[in-house]
């Protein structure tokens, strides 16, 4: 039996931000969050840059004729992809000099999910009334946690907690790592740039996937992420497992469908 997602999701700027550096990519088998970075309205370009890779890559990863392998291959190697594309387009234009994307992808097939992740937008499973974080934070906040000089608490109000030790920006010498989940109908996948995350604790997170439904869950995440400030660009991609094809159309998030 084929497995399938069921998304729905959005795209804000925020309340302090001028424009929107989040892109996502919303499919039947591939949904993915990227969160651009850089100036002169740079880190937007980066990121479109990474999902409209993807995108263009999803009749591959979809055809049923490539085995897994070949498969899992195929989503490794476009993080390279991407990465080149960046540098490539900063050594056309000099003033994108610096500018770079998290990215976190996460593509189904009958029995499992895999997840591509580099950076720290974040991939969450809900499941039987808990929730977990797939994906690892690629930040140094993280390692010094992993160190045991910092606690979760402390990293809200370090001034470090936002540098990413992995992240696509062209010579990055990225250490892609694909991840593979069991997967089964009935479960779902939050994806979200840090605009969400880095403001709302686990906790809170799944407070409000347990009060609300559908649309609610993602008008509710937003509305209590601009209720604390909002401070950053918040793309938020609510994904369920379901059986059979699903016939929802391919579409682009926030500066990717600009």
């Amino acid at each position: 039996m084929s497995l399938s997602f069921r998304s729905i999701s959005l795209s804000d700027v925020g309340l302090v931000r001028n424009g929107n550096e989040d892109s996502g990519l919303v499919s039947p088998l591939l949904v993915a969050v990227a969160d651009g970075m850089g100036g002169h309205a740079a880190g937007e370009i980066a990121s479109k840059i990474a999902v409209r890779t993807l995108q263009e890559l999803a009749p591959i990863l979809n055809d049923a004729s490539v085995d897994e392998d070949s498969r899992q291959d195929i989503l490794l190697s476009v993080s390279h992809e991407i990465d080149s594309a960046i540098l490539n387009e900063s050594n056309l234009h000099p003033e994108y000099a610096g500018m770079g994307t998290t990215l976190t992808a996460l593509h189904i097939n009958e029995k499992s999910v895999e997840l591509l992740h580099i950076g720290d937008s974040r991939c969450y499973h809900y499941a039987d009334g808990k929730l977990q974080q797939l994906s690892y934070d690629h930040t140094v906040m993280q390692e010094l946690i992993d160190q045991g000089r910092l606690t979760p608490e402390e990293v809200s109000t370090h001034p470090q907690r936002s540098v990413l030790t992995q992240v696509l920006m062209g010579d990055s010498g990225i250490d892609p790592v694909l991840m593979v989940y069991p997967a089964k109908k009935g479960d779902f996948f939050l994806l979200c740039s840090d605009g969400l995350s880095s403001v709302l604790t686990d906790r809170e997170i799944q407070e409000i996937i347990e009060a609300n439904s559908g649309e609610n869950i993602l008008t509710s995440l937003l509305t209590a992420t601009k209720s604390a400030g909002a401070p950053d660009n918040v793309t938020i991609i609510w994904s369920e497992v379901i059986s059979g094809d699903n016939s929802t159309n391919t579409y682009l998030l926030g500066a990717a469908n600009e």
